[in-house]
């Protein structure tokens, strides 16, 4: 049924996703052209194609999911799978800031709000899972009786 909590947890999770279009990673107060995130002083969502990828990837995967509440397995399947996008996301930003920044300077760069976003995403993402596996349990158990 669409109207179960896991689809309230994956809307969540793909406004999470996609909430990175507006809010950037990082900011500096300087922008350095000796870098390409941090040129024009944000490093946001739009710096770098796989970042671009993998959180639509992500949050379209999360949005899909929803709809495939009569096959709890490919649901299960596609939140997992946004899940591994998300976390190559989170791994792929700190390495391009952390790497970026420090020829930017690293007192220069503060963390924005869209670092959180992508952790959000994953506590969502979770509890969605957590969910629609309680669903299908219930299912199997309600099987065995009849």
């Amino acid at each position: 049924m669409i109207q179960r909590i896991q689809t309230i947890f994956l809307v969540l999770a793909a406004a999470c996703a996609f909430g990175l279009f507006g809010l950037p990673f990082a900011t500096s107060a300087v922008s350095a052209d000796t870098t390409s995130l941090f040129a024009d002083g944000i490093f946001n969502i739009h710096d770098h194609t796989a970042l671009l990828a993998l959180f639509c990837g992500a949050g379209g995967l999360a949005l899909i999911a929803i709809f495939l509440f009569n096959n709890r397995k490919s649901q299960l399947l596609l939140g997992r799978l946004a899940i591994v996008a998300d976390i190559l996301g989170i791994v792929l930003v700190i390495y391009l800031m952390y790497q970026d920044g420090t020829q930017a300077g690293a007192a220069e760069v503060q963390e924005q709000l869209g670092v959180g976003l992508p952790i959000l995403f994953l506590v969502f993402a979770f509890l969605a899972l957590r969910n629609i596996s309680k669903d299908e349990k219930l299912v199997k158990s309600m099987d065995r009786l009849r």
